[in-house]
């Protein structure tokens, strides 16, 4: 059953399974322009085990204000891509981190644990919003559940609470190099994306099925096509752009691997085989610098036939994967 709860003056929509034996509390966090909606067939396989909590993050799904719950367009920002960016790049900018297989040389991290996020809508305000929501809940024992944006908002909360968070696992979630021009072209394409979200979308027929098909390495059930379809325009204009940008800058992206290196908690990463939104060799990139990825990859696994959208895509193997992982650090 949906349930809310206020974390920091904005309703919060989660769901929580019935508690279980196992005392291990799995909580799943969900990507850009999407919702808890998309974990609910690996919550199937786990719950069973665990207790699950999924929730939508502030701005997407069900967790909006009543002014927010209805997007106008006209709330859009008028501000360009450069002009964010320039915003966004006057915090403070890590220094640059090279490809290693080790994380030893990120060890001098220039960027403090438990940092406060510096925007609203960068990776570690989300996970602020996490912790609050924890907090809220009375859970802890927790290991975090991320897809794609979600991952990195899962690492930067196990910084933040070392003391609750057991562990991470990242769907589709890696990352840590910055080419500039690339990134540039995902900006200005994601601008457009969030602009063009007339509700009326929603009616037009067979719109589902390219829906249905984006990022994945099969096509989808009409039901997920509708699904992301609904999420794309429900995400309040504010939040689908702030996170665009603000998870994008070259600071951001050059700190990811600072905050991987410095997480004493297990840290594991599942990778779609024919992901092109984040290809395998950027996820074991940023895995690299945990210390549990040793000299090859221990800590990442890659699913075949699998797109962007492992969790609906693959949900038993992702399950799977989730539980054994769990079970070998808890054992």
């Amino acid at each position: 059953m949906v349930k809310t709860v206020d974390v920091l003056g904005v309703p919060h929509a989660y769901e929580l399974t019935p508690p279980r034996d196992n005392s291990v509390v799995l909580v799943f966090v969900h990507g850009w322009l999407l919702s808890r909606e998309y974990w609910q067939p690996a919550i199937q396989q786990l719950s069973p085990h665990y207790q699950c909590l999924s929730y939508d993050l502030r701005g997407f799904g069900s967790s909006q204000t009543e002014s927010s719950s209805a997007p106008n367009q006209n709330l859009l920002p008028q501000i360009s891509v450069v002009e964010r960016l320039a915003q966004s790049d006057r915090s403070v900018q890590p220094d640059s981190i090279q490809p290693s297989s080790s994380n030893a040389s990120t060890k001098s991290s220039v960027l403090e644990p438990n940092a406060i996020a510096t925007s609203r809508y960068a990776p570690a305000a989300y996970a602020q919003d996490l912790t609050v929501l924890l907090e809220q809940l009375e859970i802890s024992n927790v290991w975090l559940v991320g897809h794609s944006l979600g991952g990195s908002i899962s690492l930067w909360a196990a910084d933040q609470m070392p003391q609750k968070i057991r562990g991470v696992v990242c769907v589709n979630s890696g990352g840590g190099i910055y080419l500039k021009e690339e990134f540039e072209r995902f900006r200005v394409a994601g601008q457009q994306l969030v602009k063009l979200r007339p509700r009326w979308l929603c009616y037009l027929p067979l719109l589902d099925l390219p829906m249905s098909r984006m990022n994945v390495a099969r096509p989808l059930s009409r039901h997920w096509g509708k699904q992301r379809l609904l999420d794309w325009v429900a995400a309040h204009p504010e939040a689908a752009l702030g996170t665009l940008l603000d998870s994008t800058t070259e600071a951001e992206v050059h700190s990811l691997p600072q905050v991987v290196s410095r997480l004493q908690q297990p840290v594991y990463f599942i990778a779609g085989a024919q992901d092109t939104i984040m290809e395998p060799q950027y996820v074991r990139h940023l895995a690299s610098f945990h210390i549990s990825f040793e000299c090859c990859g221990n800590n990442v696994v890659e699913i075949p036939d699998c797109g962007h959208l492992a969790m609906v895509e693959q949900p038993e193997a992702v399950a799977a994967q989730i539980q054994r992982i769990v079970t070998k650090h808890e054992s």
